[in-house]
């Protein structure tokens, strides 16, 4: 595992990143090693923080549970400047898995497991009627992110 610190407005960001790709984009330290996925990391999140995000074409490698990973796969729809909530992921994850219904509560748990923070976009999602809650890095970070994104 190799790791690299980044310089952001919402403080210093830790990329960690394995053979695989990137593992991880963490708002305090983690203990890892060395890959080259962590240059191209640092290049998206440059654009990112100019407000010119571009297309994420390195190996993302995020490691969590199977339902876990299907919540982040629907984060990653997500566009830029848009949100979504928990209820509509949760549904989501209902239809894909062929169910009535899936709680919000077990998807906003699977949310705030996102070890790959802003480009898996976990901050875009929002409470219903559009409320601010949760975020790992702090609700000051996740209002940051959406009014650079122009959302708030």
């Amino acid at each position: 595992m190799d790791d690299c610190e980044y310089p952001s407005p919402v403080g210093t960001l830790y990329l960690t990143a394995d053979e695989g790709g990137l593992t991880g984009i963490w708002m305090h330290p983690e203990k890892t090693e060395d890959f080259p996925v962590l240059a191209q990391a640092k290049l998206w999140l440059d654009s990112y923080f100019s407000g010119n995000p571009e297309e994420i074409t390195f190996p993302l490698n995020p490691h969590g549970t199977a339902f876990q990973e299907q919540v982040w796969e629907i984060l990653l729809t997500i566009p830029y400047g848009q949100t979504t909530t928990y209820g509509a992921i949760a549904r989501e994850m209902a239809r894909r898995c062929g169910k009535e219904k899936m709680s919000a509560q077990a998807v906003g748990q699977a949310v705030g497991a996102n070890p790959i923070s802003i480009l898996i976009p976990c901050h875009r999602v929002v409470g219903a009627g559009g409320k601010l809650t949760g975020y790992a890095g702090g609700l000051d970070k996740k209002s940051w992110l959406l009014q650079h994104e122009g959302w708030l």
